[in-house]
């Protein structure tokens, strides 16, 4: 099959979140099963080329915007290993120093690159069996395929959508859709892209995302659990209840490649689940780093003065946006829990909203002078490597997760996950003490959005960890041999393909 991504974002080069991961990730699997893969990406100003090998022009043409035909250059190169179309309007589009936020009117750019995207296959002669969107970013793409491109000269290709996130709908007025050369007026209807939260009001709006789920062949989300959820909850519920039989919850992988304890660039010593003694030294090292105590007060060379045995400390990492989608309280709460508890924690991230870094920057201030917690207001790719390997436990208590990174790279490195049980937390992590599904258990799992939720699982986390070391090292190497790769769920992703291409 021929499949071409059209997204706003691909990693490394373009990475904002997860959806970058998926891209490159997804992408990956594809070619390595012998299919043909494109990945179509805006060639934002702040992208760095030299991580682009072989960057070549290799078409002029023209795109349409509000009235005017915009030239349009198309470069081909290739990202890790993929190949990448880079589309470069001569407009203001996509100019700025990062991905989102430029001065440009970021939704009449989404519009504009949907419809240059598909210009581009028309003029190149390019038909691809499958265009993969994602988000609502190129969610326009499917109503200017079917309603404008398929009556001219693209007849093959079939649309697929992946909803990372049912939080971002795309909404839009109908003069913005008009602006890309169809009648926004005609989708303002329940059966097409009217946001229906807006029924009533003067002026009606419409959801991008909405207009993708109905014009596509296929949508697509994250993770079974989040399918359920999303059928059962929020305004689109209705819309995705009408087309339940061409939308499948398929889990992310994670790419193995990328998050490979056994060969990471950015660790001081490798491991494997055979050979645990490197974890070992990637903790000491990073408590060193950060000055943390390699164990704790009152430990001679590793010994318990008291007593002559070892206390061991764990260390809790939490690597996410602070965003309210992932449970801010309960990570704030859970700083607390840990140094009562006797252990260590580490919290990596950014914060979007000016008041959550302000609060972060003040438990920062309280904290990280102290013995047992640290927590860094920025991302830093390789620090979030070396994390993943010294942690003892890795934290996701997401107040929803479509399917959620973190507790599989977490797992992936010996770091066993302690999870609200939502989303794709759901369908990846198992407690230990749910004797029903005993030989799928690989971590701790909590339900309430409560902190109490939160200490009970913390609680039979440490308690294992300190009292029944063996047991604790089975676990984590139970957790390091599950397989999450792209190679486990990408052949789910080719059965969506193939039930929708045209033979």
């Amino acid at each position: 099959m021929h499949i071409i991504h059209v997204t706003a974002e691909m990693a490394p080069i373009a990475k904002v979140g997860g959806l970058g991961d998926v891209v490159t990730g997804l992408a990956r699997a594809c070619l390595s099963r012998g299919h043909t893969v494109d990945v179509v990406l805006p060639f934002y100003e702040c992208i760095e080329k030299r991580q682009i090998t072989d960057l070549t022009l290799i078409t002029t043409y023209n795109s349409f915007h509000d009235g005017d035909w915009i030239p349009t250059n198309a470069y081909r190169g290739e990202v890790s290993g993929i190949p990448v179309i880079f589309v470069e309007p001569s407009n203001q589009f996509f100019k700025g120093k990062y991905v989102y936020g430029g001065s440009y009117n970021e939704l009449e750019a989404y519009i504009f690159f949907s419809r240059a995207c598909l210009e581009w296959m028309q003029v190149t002669g390019v038909q691809p069996d499958i265009i993969h969107v994602h988000e609502w970013q190129t969610s326009a793409l499917p109503l200017l395929y079917w309603d404008m491109y398929h009556q001219l000269s693209l007849k093959r290709p079939r649309i697929t959508l992946t909803i990372h996130n049912m939080e971002h709908y795309g909404e839009c007025r109908q003069e913005q859709l008009s602006k890309c050369g169809l009648d926004g007026a005609i989708y303002a209807t329940t059966d097409k892209a009217v946001d229906d939260r807006t029924i009533g009001h003067n002026p009606e709006r419409l959801s991008l995302l909405k207009g993708g789920i109905v014009y596509d062949n296929a949508v697509l989300t994250v993770s079974p659990t989040y399918l359920k959820e999303t059928l059962c909850s929020g305004w689109l519920s209705s819309t995705l209840i009408r087309n339940r039989d061409k939308y499948f919850g398929i889990l992310n992988g994670i790419d193995t490649a990328i998050w490979n304890p056994a060969t990471d660039i950015y660790l001081p010593v490798k491991f494997n689940a055979q050979k645990l003694e490197g974890k070992k030294f990637c903790k000491n090292y990073v408590q060193k780093g950060l000055g943390l105590p390699v164990e704790s007060a009152g430990i001679v060379e590793g010994k318990d003065v008291v007593n002559g045995t070892q206390r061991k400390v764990p260390l809790v990492v939490c690597i996410t946006r602070l965003v309210a989608q992932k449970g801010l309280h309960l990570i704030t709460h859970a700083i607390k829990n840990v140094e009562e508890l006797g252990g260590q924690m580490v919290v990596l991230g950014k914060a979007p909203d000016d008041r959550v870094e302000r609060e972060f920057k003040d438990l920062a201030d309280l904290y990280n002078e102290g013995p047992a917690i640290r927590i860094l207001l920025m991302y830093s790719e390789e620090l979030s490597h070396m994390l993943y390997a010294a942690a003892d436990m890795v934290l996701v208590p997401s107040l929803y997760e479509p399917c959620g990174l973190a507790q599989m790279i977490g797992m992936r490195y010996g770091a066993v996950p302690t999870v609200r049980r939502t989303g794709g937390l759901a369908d990846t992590v198992f407690d230990i003490d749910d004797h029903s599904n005993s030989h799928m258990a690989n971590g701790f799992v909590f339900d309430g959005i409560d902190e109490g939720s939160l200490n009970g699982a913390l609680d039979r986390a440490f308690s294992l960890y300190k009292n029944k070391p063996d047991e604790w090292t089975g676990l984590v190497r139970k957790a390091m041999e599950r397989d999450n790769s792209w190679n486990n769920t990408a052949g789910n992703y080719i059965e969506v393909y193939n039930s929708v291409r045209v033979r």
